[in-house]
């Protein structure tokens, strides 16, 4: 069941709307006056503008409910403007150098949105796929059990146990200090570089079925593995990292082009201390 936004939230809404600067892509231009409030005029094209700049909560109505809230956000920021311009606040100049400022940041939006997400393509980004899946050496992971005690000597007399037919699992659940004790010390799947180098390098050289004749030291403790399968590491799909990558690509794409135009511009920081903070922040990129 959907459930309608309440006036707080509206209100939020609306407060969202009239502060952001994002920026939608360019969509056709639809004039169509769709309402007025005392004589002013919400466009179709407005209320677009506003069902995109809604706070994520409002992204999961039904589409006519978000088409509601945005023009009842809509209509509040008209009243306010209204207000706003009869008392005059249009013309204060803390009113005139943040719209300016606003100008500046919807300008960038625009320009990014042009210049760097519409180069990042759908076919780029599966390109940029293709060749990371190339570019990854092939890797196998492990799925391992373990039975963790705080000395040598007991690690050893569990091994003997287990060379007498006793079940892993259940001396796991029965002896392991380690917190995967009760799931009978199962420990799943693991990649290299996930586990500490001495149980990783035990646990691969095993075979699958096999357990560690010889016990096994690590900053936790003394351990006895036991190798229940290996298997390739399964690449992510397209489809589960395709927003992941065009994130980062678009970032590169950013970064890239921001680090041209910095060069070749005239930048005079007048304060010393200022310009290390910013320089630092420029390294780090």
């Amino acid at each position: 069941m959907h459930l309608l936004p309440s006036r707080l939230t509206l209100c939020l809404a609306a407060a969202a709307i009239a502060t952001g600067v994002t920026f939608a892509p360019a969509a056709a231009q639809d004039d169509t006056v769709i309402a007025t409030v005392n004589g002013m005029e919400i466009t179709e094209n407005e209320l677009t503008l506003a069902e995109g700049d809604l706070d994520r909560q409002f992204q999961q109505l039904p589409p006519e409910q978000r088409r509601a809230a945005a023009l009842s956000a809509l209509l509040e920021i008209k009243l306010l403007a209204q207000k706003a311009a009869e008392q005059g606040i249009d013309k204060d100049d803390a009113f005139i150098r943040r719209m300016a400022f606003l100008q500046i940041r919807a300008l960038h939006s625009a320009f990014v949105e042009k210049e760097v997400a519409a180069a990042v393509t759908d076919e780029a980004v599966r390109a940029r796929y293709d060749q990371e899946i190339a570019d990854t050496p092939p890797a196998n992971e492990v799925h391992a059990r373990h039975i963790l005690v705080k000395t040598r000597e007991e690690a050893q007399a569990i091994i003997a146990e287990l060379d007498g037919g006793k079940d892993f699992g259940e001396l796991a659940r029965e002896k392991s200090t380690g917190p995967s004790g009760p799931a009978g010390g199962d420990l799943g799947y693991f990649q290299a570089g996930q586990m500490v180098p001495e149980f990783e390098a035990a646990a691969f050289a095993l075979e699958v079925g096999a357990y560690s004749k010889e016990p096994v030291q690590t900053q936790f403790g003394w351990h006895v593995i036991k190798v229940e399968d290996k298997r390739a590491v399964q690449p992510q799909s397209f489809d589960e990292v395709k927003d992941q990558l065009r994130s980062v690509m678009m970032r590169d794409k950013y970064i890239e082009m921001v680090g041209g135009l910095r060069k070749s511009a005239e930048i005079d920081i007048k304060d010393d201390e200022l310009k290390k903070g910013v320089d630092a922040i420029n390294k780090a990129e």
